[in-house]
């Protein structure tokens, strides 16, 4: 049976906003959408995923999609992914590039006409093609863990012959939570499972324009589930109680009703202070959980 990696991570408290970019309006937003009721701010998993790359690549993992900070653009090592549609499959796909293994790919072009019905002709499409590979690595959208106030800061930038330009951004001090889901065995070399786990303690910022704003997406805690279990049944499972203080009610309800087993959980941080879950491994920071995690994945699956 194959085992399975989920994982939970809470960032530390911070400031959230997408500065303004060249071409934009007047106002500068944060994504939201109503969770539970109240307004929340939301990062994309596409942002997230992009951070996983991007921390791959300075990591100095050959990554196909490369981020050139000159260019302020991709830049493609790769783009046909030879080793994955080439018909002869000589390497599989082990022997590519991080990203297209972790996170897949897809290509879709549309068929072609040929011929020309003004000429007397019949004019025919061709097939259009996909290359394509499903990322085995799924992430869900990282949701603030207050709700957003609707908080705007102002702000003016001279510009030509003394005019002045006026312009808000949205902001929100906050923490986000995420999740993530893994089967190793769905990769063409099972050892990038473990620079997954590298790749989500070491996060950075993951999100906003050509100004970024620092905000830290490393987790300040984790929990990591290694297990047979097809289903995580723990995303989302942070809280803040009414003194602003983390809590897993969620998760600790499914471990008493047996629905997730203590000893499958590697905790990481401040969450694990005084959490009485007998029989999960908790450790106070979360590189100590990410390494204990490493090793059972590797062992299990027998990586040299």
């Amino acid at each position: 049976m194959s085992k399975h990696l989920f994982g939970i991570v809470v960032t530390p408290f911070g400031t959230a906003a997408n500065n303004r970019g060249e071409n934009e309006g007047n106002i500068t937003t944060l994504q939201k959408l109503l969770w539970k009721g109240d307004v929340h701010s939301t990062v994309s998993a596409e942002a997230i995923r992009w951070a996983y790359r991007y921390y791959w690549q300075r990591a100095g993992l050959p990554v196909n999609r490369v981020w050139d900070e000159v260019k302020n653009d991709h830049v493609w090592q790769d783009q046909k992914w030879l080793p994955w549609t080439d018909p002869a499959g000589k390497g599989k796909g082990k022997d590519t590039f991080i990203d297209d293994d972790v996170l897949g790919f897809m290509l879709a072009e549309a068929g072609k006409t040929e011929g020309n019905e003004a000429e007397g002709g019949k004019a025919k499409r061709t097939k259009g093609t996909c290359d394509k590979r499903r990322g085995p690595l799924e992430v869900t959208r990282a949701i603030s863990l207050s709700p957003f106030s609707g908080d705007i800061t102002f702000n003016a930038k001279s510009g030509e012959k003394g005019s002045t330009s006026l312009y808000g951004t949205e902001v929100h001090a906050t923490r986000y939570q995420y999740g993530l889901a893994l089967t190793p065995e769905a990769l063409a070399d099972w050892r990038r499972a473990l620079h997954v786990v590298d790749a989500l303690v070491n996060l950075s910022e993951v999100a906003g324009n050509q100004s970024r704003f620092l905000f830290d997406f490393s987790p300040e805690s984790v929990i990591f589930r290694w297990t047979d279990d097809f289903a995580p049944r723990m995303l989302y499972g942070f809280e803040m109680d009414k003194d602003g203080s983390l809590v897993i009610p969620q998760v600790v309800a499914r471990i008493e009703a047996g629905d997730i087993k203590a000893n499958e959980l590697i905790i990481g941080g401040p969450i694990g202070k005084g959490l009485t879950v007998k029989g999960a491994s908790v450790h106070p920071g979360v590189k100590a959980a990410a390494e204990e995690t490493k090793k059972r994945i590797s062992a299990d699956l027998k990586l040299k």
